[in-house]
């Protein structure tokens, strides 16, 4: 036989090589997945009549709204990241004063590399119980609880802004890192499901949802900006911005839940829940039904592993020094007041987001390489370099690592910089490729998988990312 055509994508990828009208699966595809697993997969395409005639978007309304969710996906993180004035007041040795000036204390020090761990790994441990319910239990549920759950953790977060915690800083600290991996938890869930959908989508609602994330970071990092312009007290600030997040997660439940009612989503829904029931009554005819609940991993991992590790290593190696290295580096210029204020927020938080938001927005009009591509992950592996770049700025405090080698306010600029921009160009290929190389009732299972790799890939960097601290 010839194999000619190793990668046979789904319906909805732009890589297809045929017109949708054409809806044949190719020998190449059926004799690829002849393994144990392939009775679990229906023989024939369950969608071909629904794929026929597709509604339009109006208003590009179901763009906007899984551009909305994206925010919504990683808001609450960013968040909690970019509000590095308020958790260093909280932890300092002077809430009782009331003043603006923190004195440092052992908790606030390496709180960002702890708040990276909290924030990732009970994430990889929430991304595989997605998996093992993705046929068990419905996205409705699993988005519509999981939001609710970061809704109330926001809410409690913002009411003990106003609370004095000067004598129980320590209960305050574990605490705080017990709700971000709450919120992260439920937060992977959230995306990791919405990304699971997305796949049944065209390629464009997945880029929506990725871009929608990066600029999660952007609005956030602009937030805490504009609240240490205007708010005069730490704490009015941070109210503010807890306040914001909360107005935010609320939009995102309303909008999901206006999502079934446009005719565009629930032509693809309505599809995708078809192309469910055919995997299920196949595998309960075959005396298997009870294995179906989980989806088939292998025949997944047989066409994605490339761009899983590509995901991982691009994410694990953004964490390693965002934001624990990249908010560390002061500037050199320490008689300017924006230096001392917003030097941080500006170069280390906003510039990274905006060029990361950048970097994934640009894949809706570019995507090389493709997705069978060997440049591609050499391109991964090329931004290892980002880790030393940002260890030799003007990182500070510095107690081993007393080489400074890019002693110049520009040089952090234009490394986050790069950082977020191959970060949200690298990340978002291999994000969007993934659900679109496997069969179409794959498309929401490896959406999780996907979303697995990606979390998983924070999860290491971020404990790479306390030992670069304490080794700087």
């Amino acid at each position: 036989m010839d194999n000619t055509e190793p990668l046979q994508p789904n319906l909805n990828s732009s890589y297809a090589p045929t017109a949708l009208g054409n809806h044949h699966v190719s020998e190449d595809e059926e004799s690829e997945d002849q393994s144990s697993s392939v009775s679990l997969l229906p023989k024939h395409s369950s969608v071909p009549l629904a794929m026929r005639y597709s509604p339009d978007d109006s208003y590009c309304l179901v763009y906007i709204i899984f551009f909305l969710m994206g925010i919504g996906s990683l808001l609450p993180w960013n968040f909690f990241i970019t509000a590095k004035h308020y958790w260093l007041y909280k932890l300092s040795n002077n809430t009782q004063q009331g003043g603006n000036e923190e004195q440092p204390s052992n908790l606030g020090e390496y709180f960002e590399s702890y708040l990276a761990i909290a924030s990732t790994v009970p994430s990889v441990l929430c991304l595989i119980l997605n998996y093992v319910l993705v046929n068990r239990l419905s996205s409705n549920v699993r988005i519509l609880s999981s939001l609710f759950v970061i809704l109330l953790v926001f809410v409690v977060t913002t009411v003990l802004v106003k609370v004095d915690v000067s004598d129980c800083r320590t209960d305050f600290f574990i605490g705080t890192l017990a709700s971000v991996a709450v919120v992260s938890g439920a937060s992977n869930l959230f995306s990791g499901s919405v990304f699971g959908i997305s796949g049944y989508f065209p390629m464009r609602i997945s880029q929506a949802l990725i871009s929608g994330q990066g600029m999660g970071g952007t609005l956030s990092a602009v937030a805490s900006i504009v609240d240490l312009a205007v708010a005069k007290d730490v704490t009015d600030s941070a109210l503010v911005y807890f306040l914001t997040a909360d107005v935010f997660i609320l939009l995102c439940i309303i909008a999901y839940l206006l999502l079934p009612k446009l005719a565009y989503s629930r032509y693809y829904m309505q599809a995708a829940a078809y192309t469910s029931s055919g995997v299920t009554s196949e595998g309960g005819a075959a005396g298997t039904g009870s294995s179906v609940s989980v989806p088939p991993l292998q025949p997944i991992l047989r066409k994605t592993w490339v761009l899983g590790l590509s995901v991982f290593y691009v994410f694990c190696v953004s964490i390693m020094v965002f934001p624990a290295v990249s908010s560390g580096i002061q500037s050199v210029n320490k008689d300017s007041p924006w230096a001392t204020t917003y030097f941080v927020p500006l170069t280390s938080f906003l510039l990274y987001n905006v060029a990361d938001f950048c970097g994934r927005q640009a894949t809706a009009w570019l995507q090389v390489p493709g997705p069978t591509s060997r440049v591609l992950p050499v391109l991964v592996l090329c931004r290892s370099v980002m880790v030393p770049l940002l260890m030799f700025c003007n990182y500070q405090p510095r107690d081993h690592l007393h080489t400074v080698l890019f002693a110049n306010d520009v040089y952090p600029v234009v490394f986050n910089c790069l950082l977020g921009l191959t970060n949200g160009y690298l990340g978002t290929l291999p994000m969007i490729y993934g659900p679109k190389v496997v069969p179409r009732e794959l498309a929401e299972a490896t959406g999780v998988v996907m979303a697995f790799f990606l979390t998983l890939g924070l999860a290491v960097g971020s404990a790479f990312s306390v030992l670069i601290v304490h080794y700087i």
